[in-house]
């Protein structure tokens, strides 16, 4: 009878469709102790998973976050499309824009209250930025406000933003990604000749930030963060964010803005002041969409050779949006042990390095997506069995290869 039933299970593990639950980590939660946290915290870094607000109602996944992460980033909710308020703004007596933070305050109130830190993402970026920010009296109907009136605007939408969350959650947030993508990827999205690639267009669309605003206003948005850090005292740490890090083009093009930024201001004394203190890098690595080019190790060694060009500048680095991708049921072994060999990397580099230059890890494809047309650009971007959980929420192998390529050698 035993000899038969294990054929039976056998042979259930080698059809597709129970090929899922080979990857269910065999684990329970007591075998995660230390928890993954206090191992990354031992590598020198900050370990998370993103937080939409759909998941303050999931018990399982809010568990997990607070048992084995310290850190998380709110999906869209810091974003200036979702804090914006048009009304309140056109209200203001002050002519400044008006946030409406609700959305925003239930989450990072959550983490306050389980201990885990939140980066802040973020203070500027032109995907998806409400139109009528630029427009005299917030009305897209009337003319583009002057470039005056739109640095004023821009500077109170930031200082506001980061004093709010400063002064009813002091702490939590930690770091702000201050710009968001502002380098393009084609020739047609930057001008000719820049060393920084600096975003003139996305998808054919105007940078409006860039139009609106001009070239600078990279710069002005870390002026008026640092400023308004200051103004509070508070140690909270400003990034610049873009995917594509991993690859020579855009880490040469950041590193040019990285002087950038810190050349365009001085202190009291005329000397430069630095306004940037770290690079976020979006880990999307892998196909989009198709298996080619996923679970490479070219992945591995091009990441661990961006973390070391921007630590060489002095600054902190951020995996800020990792997802592994993988598109294949099949490989899930294969991907549980590409998330070993990543993460056997990350463990090492700040040792390798001799300082803490990688400072915080947070993963974007947390659970498994089953592909189809109403969530394409979710499985598209994050994979489909790329996760470190099931679509139920289980515990996968994946996870487990993260947690053992942390535990330090004896």
């Amino acid at each position: 009878m035993k000899i038969i039933l294990s054929c039976f299970f056998a042979v259930l593990m080698l059809c597709p469709m129970f090929s899922a639950l080979a990857d269910v980590s065999p684990r329970t939660g007591e075998d995660y102790t230390p928890p993954l946290k206090d191992l990354a915290e031992a590598a020198g870094f900050k370990i998370g998973i993103c937080l939409s607000p759909n998941q303050l109602s999931d018990t399982r996944y809010l568990d997990l976050l607070a048992a084995q992460f310290n850190t998380t980033t709110c999906t869209n909710e810091t974003k200036a499309y979702s804090l914006l308020d048009q009304q309140a703004s056109r209200q203001s007596e002050d002519g400044m824009p008006r946030m409406n933070y609700a959305v925003a305050d239930r989450m990072v109130g959550w983490a306050r209250d389980h201990g885990v830190g939140v980066r802040g993402h973020v203070l500027t970026w032109d995907a998806y930025m409400t139109e009528w920010f630029f427009h005299e009296d917030y009305d897209v109907s009337k003319p583009v406000a002057s470039r005056e009136v739109l640095l004023a605007r821009m500077e109170s939408y930031i200082t506001q933003v980061i004093t709010h969350f400063e002064t009813e959650f002091p702490g939590v947030i930690y770091c702000w990604d201050v710009v968001n993508e502002a380098m393009g990827d084609s020739a047609a999205e930057y001008r000719a000749g820049d060393p920084c690639l600096l975003r003139t267009a996305r998808n054919g669309q105007p940078n409006v930030f860039y139009a609106y605003v001009g070239e600078d206003y990279v710069e002005y948005s870390f002026l008026y963060a640092r400023n308004a850090a200051e103004a509070l005292g508070a140690d909270i740490r400003l990034f610049y964010n873009d995917f594509n890090m991993l690859y020579p083009a855009k880490r040469a093009a950041a590193r040019a803005l990285v002087e950038k930024i810190n050349s365009f201001a001085q202190d009291e004394n005329g000397a430069p002041r630095k306004l940037i203190d770290g690079i976020g890098m979006q880990g999307y690595m892998g196909g989009y969409g198709v298996q080619s080019g996923c679970l490479s190790e070219d992945l591995i060694n091009n990441t661990k050779a961006s973390i070391r060009a921007f630590a060489d500048l002095g600054m902190e680095v951020h995996i800020t949006e990792m997802a592994l991708r993988n598109y294949e049921e099949a490989r899930q072994a294969e991907h549980a042990a590409f998330f070993g060999k990543m993460f056997d990397m990350l463990g090492g580099i700040n040792q390798e390095l001799g300082r803490d230059a990688l400072t915080c890890v947070t993963l974007w494809g947390v659970s498994d997506v089953t592909p189809n047309a109403w969530n394409e650009y979710t499985w598209k971007l994050n994979g489909t069995w790329s996760g470190i959980l099931t679509e139920k929420g289980e515990i996968k192998t994946s996870f487990d290869a993260m947690y053992d390529a942390l535990i330090p050698n004896p």
